[in-house]
């Protein structure tokens, strides 16, 4: 991702602001803009979500899900997402704010058509509860990842390098079809994107430090919302192989 979205290796120190260090005043003003900016990404992270859910479900019950299965649509939607992701991530410096906020809200539809084929193959019975738990794990995840004094920025490199192991296990499997390798890759993709929930959470919170007030600060909002997006849906996902029931 662009330089700009990426403070760990300018921040001042750990956990600290020079703008407002030593100043009470000054400290409460920070910490009030800090809760505004968390509060913004989420507040997109969980609309893209609901988003999402809602275009699924949608697609679901209409059947539109069913006549895509198996058809060269399927592989369209299931790729953009990544060219979208792949586009806001490289290009953030070349993009306005409200070009990132339109691809953002055509990712979340996009990755609700995607999701809306779940329906097909597990009961939405749960589907309702892997989502909840999720939702419950996340929030817990993400609170500690908040309020921790521990630097996780080390955990968020081999975290990065586990996900990339995960993808190409997952490549693999496609051909494979392993039973075994796709129980494996369920566990660890539960692990890896528990610990990246904690992890961006936490790099999102220090990078608040580095953009307040800057021009890239509402872009950081709509890439933190993504980022949280991501570690969310596709915990779900690996989840649901666990707690879902098939049809």
């Amino acid at each position: 991702m662009a330089n700009w979205n990426d403070p760990q290796s300018r921040r001042p120190g750990y956990g600290t602001s020079p703008s407002v260090e030593g100043t009470a005043a000054g400290r409460a003003g920070y910490d009030m803009g800090l809760r505004k900016h968390m509060l913004s990404i989420y507040n997109y992270m969980a609309s893209g979500v609901l988003l999402s859910g809602i275009v699924a479900l949608l697609m679901a019950r209409s059947g539109m899900a069913a006549a895509m299965m198996g058809s060269p649509l399927q592989w369209l939607v299931m790729l953009s997402p990544l060219a979208i992701v792949m586009a806001m991530s490289f290009g953030a410096n070349r993009f306005g704010t409200g070009a990132l906020q339109l691809m953002y809200w055509a990712f979340a539809i996009l990755m609700g058509m995607s999701l809306s084929t779940i329906f097909l193959v597990y009961t939405g019975a749960s589907i309702a509860t892997t989502f909840f738990a999720t939702a419950a794990a996340f929030a817990g995840l993400s609170l500690v990842g908040y309020t921790t004094k521990k630097d996780l920025s080390g955990m968020g490199s081999f975290l990065i390098m586990g996900l990339i192991g995960i993808l190409v296990a997952m490549v693999i499997n496609i051909f494979v079809q392993s039973s075994v390798m796709q129980l494996v890759i369920s566990i660890l993709g539960v692990l890896i994107f528990a610990g990246l929930t904690a992890y961006d959470t936490q790099r999102l919170k220090m990078q608040y430090h580095e953009l307040a007030g800057t021009k890239f600060a509402g872009k950081a909002v709509i890439l933190g919302a993504l980022s949280l997006y991501l570690d969310f849906i596709n915990m779900f996902q690996f989840l649901l192989y666990f707690m879902g029931s098939r049809e």
